[in-house]
């Protein structure tokens, strides 16, 4: 038996971040380039845009910012940085609280399928 699960934020019915965007996020942080990013993760560089503006406006923040002129490249800001720090501590807690009621799910499962063993 497994328990699954997937979370993501959304305002107003919307994403505005979750495990895909997380990825994109973080191949930015490594490569400094969205370019490298979407090619490291083998994803549309139009989509991956239009997910990370999608996400700034919904937050009203900028995730990432472009380096300045004759310097080639993208870094996320202190915002872009948080974010990703608070989903994955959300991630490990949601993963914490999933292994306990696995355990309590598995032991749950041996006692009903025999029943005769708990005495």
């Amino acid at each position: 038996m497994e328990i699954k699960h997937r979370v993501w934020l959304e305002k107003d019915g919307r994403v505005i971040f979750g495990k895909g965007r997380d990825e994109l996020l973080r191949a930015i942080d490594e490569c400094h380039s969205l370019y490298a990013a979407v090619k490291k993760l083998n994803i549309s560089y139009r989509g991956a845009w239009a997910r990370l503006k999608a996400s700034e406006e919904r937050l009203n923040m900028k995730l990432v910012e472009v380096l300045p002129r004759g310097r080639r490249g993208m870094h996320l800001t202190a915002e872009g940085q948080a974010l990703l720090v608070e989903y994955e501590r959300l991630e490990k807690n949601l993963d914490a609280t999933l292994k306990r009621a696995h355990r309590r799910f598995d032991s749950l499962m041996a006692h009903l399928s025999n029943p005769d063993d708990a005495h």
